[in-house]
């Protein structure tokens, strides 16, 4: 495990890159499932399921550097667990904006 040390494998990261895996598993279920048609919203152009789900990974990663950017990655709370707790980082305030977000993309773009 030294060769990928520097990547900082958390549980935060784990559990986004296990929810990207498996959004893009329910992706790909609609898809064989419901035929994509494309749509027309507030972009004015035609999206279909696709790229609607690229706009909010784009936008989730805006959000989450502007966020460190601005308010840095210090925790909010700890939890009681453990021997040392565990601490809650303010970043999933702004995995729940982004989550809002793309939900907002969806229904309206």
């Amino acid at each position: 495990m030294e060769s990928i040390a520097w990547m900082a494998w958390t549980l935060p990261t784990a559990i986004f890159f296990a929810g990207l895996a498996c959004t893009l598993a329910v992706m790909t279920w609609l898809a064989a499932v419901y035929p994509e048609a494309e749509r027309i919203g507030v972009l004015s152009i035609p999206t279909t399921r696709g790229d609607r789900l690229f706009i909010s990974l784009i936008a989730a990663a805006v959000i989450h550097l502007v966020w460190i950017g601005l308010v840095g990655t210090d925790p909010i709370a700890t939890l009681p667990i453990g021997e040392e707790g565990f601490e809650i980082s303010s970043l999933w305030l702004a995995s729940g904006i982004s989550l809002a977000t793309a939900v907002l993309v969806f229904r309206t773009v």
